[in-house]
């Protein structure tokens, strides 16, 4: 059995020492409860045939890349473990300083708080009790933000939509995992959301020019739900920044969850922005996700579809990676 030493050092063509002793030492914690002081004393060594042959096979998936989190099948994410698999994206700390941002908004400034029953919703939406709050999460992957909100903010009701099966699957058994019973996961594809309300049967024009109903059978149109807030993660690397990007990351984390078309780089942001100019109440907001590069153009849509006190936030990392504007 290699020693804790030739395991790391068998990374390092991939990741730099320090990065590669933290992804041996979480493997160790993770699969075989090892503390620093057990991995220190040679505890390794003491593995049984079993538990080392497991363990060549984790060494052999990351020395092919794969990332950590889904070779354990788990991501820590805002003070909790969530479950991830190819399929979602690996949950980031910058998108949980967007979280706490929701939460201090939410909590403290009391931005975005229900006064107004909601309206009849389409499909599976949510209907509020009393004065629940209703957060949409577009993009849901993994489920992170959706459950992250709904089991920080208080009396809230949150859905989170996806397009992606293995994205609903793993989400919705997140939901179960944690018992975020305020959290619904949905089929949705963030390019062809509802439309408007409308009425429910289609008006045509007649030979006269005047307006006749043309009966539409059982089928209604519903009407547009009325969310407190809504957010999203959506896809935003353009094509042209796969150069800059980690090998790790481009062979093994969806691509359906990353890139956009580099002609059409607000391509999601649009589709999820028009949505909400209906579909969110009046004052209350929009999160955003953003790619750093296209921070002003991002703004300046938003602007386009009269939202009002946009602001962005920087991530710890000090680039511009969050946005907030207010119907």
């Amino acid at each position: 059995m290699k020693t804790y030493q030739q395991l790391w050092q068998s990374l390092t063509p991939l990741y730099d020492a320090g990065e590669a002793q933290a992804i041996v030492r979480t493997v160790l914690d993770v699969k075989y409860g090892m503390t620093l002081t057990d991995i220190i004393c040679g505890k390794v060594n003491e593995l049984s045939s079993d538990e080392g042959r497991n363990l060549e096979e984790i060494i052999t998936r990351l020395q092919n890349g794969e990332p950590v989190q889904y070779v354990l099948g788990k991501a820590d994410f805002a003070g909790r473990t969530f479950h991830v698999e190819p399929g979602v994206l690996i949950p980031r700390p910058e998108t949980a300083e967007l979280c706490q941002w929701i939460e201090k908004d939410m909590i403290e400034k009391s931005i975005v708080s229900s006064e107004d029953s909601p309206e009849d919703s389409s499909g599976n939406s949510p209907q509020a009790t009393d004065d629940a709050s209703l957060i949409l999460d577009i993009c849901t992957g993994s489920g992170c933000i959706a459950i992250t909100l709904g089991l920080n903010i208080p009396n809230s009701e949150v859905t989170g939509w996806d397009i992606s099966e293995d994205a609903l699957r793993i989400a919705q058994g997140n939901v179960e995992m944690m018992k975020a019973g305020n959290v619904r996961i949905e089929h949705q594809d963030a390019l062809a959301l509802p439309k408007a309300a409308e009425t429910d049967n289609e008006k045509m024009k007649g030979n006269d020019d005047k307006e006749v109903v043309k009966p539409k059978g059982k089928a209604k149109t519903p009407s547009t739900p009325k969310w407190d807030l809504i957010v999203s993660n959506p896809p935003y690397i353009c094509e042209k920044e796969k150069a800059d990007m980690e090998k790790n990351v481009l062979e093994h984390e969806p691509s359906l969850a990353l890139f956009v078309p580099d002609e059409d780089p607000l391509k999601f942001y649009r589709a999820i922005a028009e949505y909400a100019s209906s579909a969110l109440k009046s004052g209350r907001a929009l999160y955003f996700e953003i790619n750093p590069i296209y921070e002003k153009e991002t703004r300046e849509m938003l602007l386009k579809l009269d939202f009002k006190d946009i602001e962005t936030k920087e991530d710890a990392f000090g680039k511009k990676r969050m946005m907030r504007a207010i119907k």
